[in-house]
């Protein structure tokens, strides 16, 4: 019999870690693009841009694999397998002197990124729908409290060297990957699976078996233009801080850092406090318009402290991915939570190959010699209209889950 608590808080300091390890790499990779590529900052931005993409190409077709594997064989395998993938990613990148070896570490990482996407199926295990949202928020509050303490010693440990925070992830990863490996139960019980087909196994089959449940479906709309979005920030993010304010990479990790502490307050918090108030339906629309105000608020930032202020709009944006997820998780049984949530990953992953390469070829062009008028801010204008839409269409498609929510509570 698994010890929830335990069980849960292993699953938490998974997504610690890794999110720690995500965040110590942010402050430096622009030096190590500049480093690797000999180019200037708006064409190592673009650079950025190719990283992602490329890791999201790889992303895109294993997501649906792994998910369908650990609907048939564990999440716990699944897990362990992406950790050390990840681990192996860091180590290539942190030694790389080309651009080529940078590239090839962002493809093998793509093949092991269902980390939060397994750890969400796991939550589901081993949660109620009603309370699952909730624990989501407690996902994202792991993930904002990696990002207080990874940029913060990213920046630190940046000062030595733009590669020593990245053989600091690997260490960091491999570490999590032994405390899963002998601390971490198994959630998903032999009863709850199902045979591993390959047919399932790759993105267009996990979307059509996802199509049959309509709130889902359009949950799954809904995160595509949200994460077409949403992925302008870990992709211009530290661009546009030294462009527009020259902020040095521990500058940077402040910034990430404070972004961190109200995510944590967000998710971790808040969150259990909104969702029971006003149900999940309106948590996403009150956390989708918070978004869209910070985007608005960081494209039009003069100053820092603007900049930071609208943080605070930005984190409380974070009450919108744990109440879609929770959603979209209440819509399908027990034995394709895999599949769900390597479908929605599958979504994350397309726009991680469209979004990242959008958004930094936006910067280039409006901070470039030949700019037709100078505007950093210009991918954020961008994010908050892609915003925009997937607040209409969330709006839209789930009035009818609105109303099941309303009836349950009476």
């Amino acid at each position: 019999m698994i010890n929830r608590r335990f069980a849960l808080g292993v699953v938490f300091f998974t997504a610690l870690m890794d999110s720690i390890g995500f965040g110590i790499i942010l402050p430096v990779t622009p030096t190590l693009l500049m480093e690797v590529s000999d180019q200037g900052l708006s064409s190592s931005a673009v650079y950025g841009g190719w990283l992602m993409f490329s890791f999201a190409i790889m992303q895109f077709v294993s997501m649906p694999v792994l998910g369908n594997l650990s609907d048939a064989y564990g999440r716990k395998p699944v897990l362990l397998g992406s950790l050390l993938v990840l681990s192996i990613n860091y180590l290539i990148m942190g030694l790389a002197q080309s651009l080529v070896l940078l590239f090839i570490g962002r493809l093998i990482s793509g093949i092991g990124s269902a980390t939060f996407s397994t750890c969400n199926a796991y939550i589901a295990d081993t949660t109620s729908v009603e309370e699952r949202a909730q624990f989501f928020g407690l996902m994202g509050a792991a993930f904002g409290l990696g990002f207080v303490i990874g940029p913060v010693l990213g920046g630190f440990l940046g000062e030595y060297g733009s590669r020593v925070p990245f053989f600091a992830t690997a260490g960091l990863i491999f570490f999590n990957l032994l405390v899963g490996l002998i601390f971490l139960p198994e959630s998903h019980t032999p009863n709850n699976r199902r045979p591993f087909e390959i047919r399932r196994a790759n993105p267009f089959s996990a979307m059509k078996q996802m199509s049959q449940f309509k709130v889902a479906f359009g949950i799954i709309g809904v995160l595509f233009l949200y994460n077409m979005g949403h992925h302008a920030l870990p992709a211009v993010w530290t661009f546009w801080g030294i462009e527009k304010f020259n902020w040095t990479p521990r500058e940077i990790g402040y910034s990430l850092g404070f972004i961190g502490i109200l995510m944590v307050f967000s998710q971790g918090y808040l969150i259990r406090i909104v969702i029971p108030a006003i149900g999940m339906r309106w948590a996403g629309v009150v956390g989708l318009s918070f978004t869209i105000t910070a985007f608005l608020g960081y494209a039009m930032s003069q100053t820092p402290t603007m900049a930071y202020m609208f943080m605070i709009a930005g984190a409380l944006g974070g009450l919108a991915g744990p109440a879609m997820s929770g959603i979209a998780s209440s819509q399908v049984g027990p034995d394709q939570q895999g599949e769900l949530q390597g479908a929605i990953g599958s979504v994350g992953s397309l726009t991680n190959i469209i979004s990242p390469l959008l958004m930094t070829m936006v910067f280039g062009i409006y901070t470039g010699s030949d700019a037709p008028f100078y505007f950093p801010g210009a991918p954020f204008i961008l994010a908050a209209i892609l915003t925009m839409m997937s607040l209409a269409l969330f709006f839209r498609i789930t009035i009818g889950f609105a109303q099941k929510e309303t009836a349950v509570q009476a």
